[in-house]
């Protein structure tokens, strides 16, 4: 098993940047894939970034290509989300997710391990 603790989140003006943290433990990190959900107040859950076991590839909704950038550093068993640009739109609960099996799913069903979620609130 892994625990996953999510760090970082809060309020930012639009136009505006924060930097995600997710800290895993227990397991060793580099055998998960991992990614970033976010839920936002009445909507479902929906697909951030994934980025596979070794960082070499990495995945985004739409909504935030050229805006987010998915990163890990395996020896410091922690995966992170640059979030620039911020748009009230990106007001949301963020979760970190990590799965041994997926390739870097945008399938919320695809991930076992999930963090209790951080809260990012962008002003207009």
């Amino acid at each position: 098993q892994v625990q996953l603790v999510e760090s970082g989140g809060g309020l930012v003006q639009a136009g505006g940047s924060l930097r995600l943290s997710c800290a895993a433990s227990g397991r060793t990190f580099s055998i998960y894939a991992m990614a970033w959900f976010r839920q936002a107040p009445g909507k479902e859950r929906e697909f951030v970034a994934a980025i596979t076991r070794s960082g070499g590839n990495t995945y985004y909704a739409d909504s935030v290509k050229g805006r987010f950038t998915i990163s890990r550093d395996n020896a410091k068993n922690t995966m992170y989300l640059q979030m620039n640009s911020l748009k009230p739109e990106d007001t949301a609960v963020y979760y970190c997710a990590a799965d041994r099996y997926t390739g870097g799913s945008h399938l919320e069903g695809d991930y076992v391990y999930w963090g209790q979620g951080t809260q990012v609130t962008v002003s207009s």
